[in-house]
């Protein structure tokens, strides 16, 4: 049985993959303070390992040797909030980069035949200046998440082919589940609509109506990953649906899933936002094509989907 080790578990990702390699793994989810195995009794350390201290990442890897690692970890952020204090950006690199090299290290010294998967973001390319994305698309990061997601990005690549290890990049676009946080624009939606249902007068307050994403259904994307690790050689792809949808669409879906007429219930607020939304939509032609992988929802499923789960 494969040994699979979860960095950022607890996240939305990280719970699809643990229920999902569960079923046919040995898997060990780590998290900030928390730690989940499933049938490793007796060799999941009690205590996560701190992603700042290379020794105890090391520990951690010659303990479990696995053979499968998914870097999930991440310090994320909405539209709708800023990074302003250095201590936010300092995270970031610690997150982002710090713990990552440290996995990278480990797993070079301790378990160097295993496969290694970093969740990277769309918010790599910044503002493109093409219309759709793909992997030849240049970097051009705009914030700090962004920022150190490229240099995480990168490490992977270095490690790739200086060491010779099996690391991948997944560069995900939006991707939604009931899993996701309540301060994210797609469950405030849901959540304010759900709401206007038990209260008439409820005022739902989103940054742009107009904004345009290219959303997906979080199990999808976590399916993806696991078909990448599976691939033989390494190497870095794009996921997304290739499917830009307006947040207007999202909120009339919503809304009228629970038969409100949104408008009663919505206003534009465009102070909410903290800078200029890029549009990005994803290619990714070259994961279908190598993998075989397609969405299983479409757009108006996926919202209909999360409707129903906030009942």
């Amino acid at each position: 049985m494969r040994r699979v080790l979860i960095f950022g578990s607890n996240g939305q990702d990280g719970r699809i993959l643990f229920e999902k390699r569960s079923n046919d793994s040995a898997v060990l989810g780590v998290d900030v303070g928390t730690v989940t195995s499933h049938l490793l009794d007796g060799i999941a350390p009690s205590r996560p390992a701190d992603l700042r201290s290379g020794e105890q990442v090391a520990e951690l890897l010659e303990r479990i040797r696995p053979d499968e690692i998914y870097y999930l970890a991440a310090y994320h952020h909405s539209a709708e909030e800023s990074f302003d204090k250095a201590t936010e950006f300092r995270t970031c690199i610690d997150v982002h980069i710090v713990g990552l090299v440290h996995v990278l290290e480990a797993a070079r010294h301790h378990t160097p035949h295993c496969r290694l998967f970093y969740a990277g973001s769309s918010q790599m390319f910044g503002q493109p200046v093409v219309t759709v994305q793909n992997e030849t698309t240049p970097f051009a990061p705009r914030n700090p998440y962004a920022i150190t997601k490229v240099a995480g990005a990168h490490a992977c690549a270095l490690y790739r082919e200086r060491y010779g290890l099996h690391v991948s990049v997944g560069i995900l676009y939006n991707h939604e589940s009931p899993y996701r946080g309540p301060r994210f624009v797609t469950q405030r939606i849901v959540r304010g609509a759900r709401e206007a249902t038990r209260n008439p007068v409820h005022r739902l307050r989103l940054g742009s109506l107009s904004s345009v994403v290219d959303w997906g259904y979080a199990p999808d994307y976590v399916d993806a990953m696991t078909r990448i690790v599976s691939q033989p050689a390494p190497d870095d792809y794009v996921i997304a649906t290739g499917e830009p949808h307006s947040v207007r669409e999202f909120v009339e879906i919503a809304f009228g899933t629970l038969g409100l007429d949104w408008k009663s219930h919505v206003e534009e607020d465009p102070d909410l936002l903290k800078g200029p939304q890029a549009i990005l939509v994803g290619d990714a032609t070259k994961l279908r094509d190598r993998t075989g992988w397609k969405p299983s929802l479409s757009f108006e499923q996926l919202v209909v989907t999360l409707v129903r789960a906030t009942g």
